[in-house]
């Protein structure tokens, strides 16, 4: 995993359910650019395009619940998305998106912080990430995983 990673922001809200990050009908797929063709299609036709313009996307409470599909972490990987950063993330998708090689941060400070296509940037290392000249701190993943 790259420990220093950073981007343009995309923000959603809270409850950001995996049926809406990919519906069930793509879950035949693995390949996580043919997933990510299909990413928030339920929010318009032109979204996944939309958010290849993005890096990070920045998030509030309980981002990934619903079902507990590994195609959502992957259509994100697949999308290009550097990170997820959310005040707070279903379990299933914590975990899936940990087994993807999907960078996720739980920092709700930032999340207050951040405006739509803000560039933040993320040292895993040190759990630090900055936004708009302010640094906000983060736990970090232990090594094994």
């Amino acid at each position: 995993m790259n420990r220093s990673l950073g981007g343009r922001a995309f923000v959603f809200g809270d409850n950001i359910n995996s049926d809406v990050i990919i519906p069930g009908r793509y879950l035949v797929h693995i390949d996580p650019e043919t997933l990510s063709q299909h990413a928030f299609e339920v929010l318009g036709d032109e979204f996944p395009d939309r958010l290849r313009a993005f890096d990070v996307i920045v998030a509030g409470v309980n981002f990934g619940c619903g079902s507990a599909r590994e195609q959502a972490a992957t259509a994100l990987v697949g999308l290009g998305i550097k990170a997820v950063v959310a005040r707070s993330f279903a379990r299933a998708f914590y975990r899936n998106a940990i087994n993807s090689g999907l960078p996720i941060v739980e920092c709700p400070e930032l999340v207050d912080h951040v405006r739509e296509g803000d560039q933040i940037d993320i040292d895993l290392a040190a759990g630090q990430a900055r936004c708009r000249g302010r640094s906000f701190g983060f736990a970090q993943l232990p090594d094994s995983l």
